[in-house]
């Protein structure tokens, strides 16, 4: 189920039709009354906070930015780690089948 809510602004210039299901205009009636706003003001809060966080998405980095950081930052330890992988599993797994026997 959909209502309709019509929006206008106070200077009379801008109309807004939008079509809410039951659970959204009941957040945004909840959202208008603890805040003590109209649920216009609170449309275009919540609306403004979107294209502020849209913005910073914009600038939002890697994954591999995030931790660029820490990569090579630990010393110590063998540098070869990932070489020969499978082969070290490998020896792992018979070891470990040898010692169920």
């Amino acid at each position: 189920m959909c209502s309709t809510l019509t929006y206008y602004r106070e200077d009379g210039s801008m109309t807004l039709s939008v079509r809410l299901d039951a659970k959204t205009e009941s957040l945004i009636d909840r959202l208008a009354r603890r805040r003590r706003q109209s649920k216009s003001e609170v449309i275009r809060d919540a609306i403004g906070e979107l294209a502020k966080q849209e913005e910073k998405g914009a600038e939002k980095k890697r994954p591999y930015d995030l931790v660029a950081h820490l990569i090579g930052c630990v010393k110590g330890g063998p540098r070869n780690l990932s070489v020969d992988a499978g082969k070290k599993f490998h020896e792992m797994l018979v070891e470990r089948a040898r010692k169920r026997r």
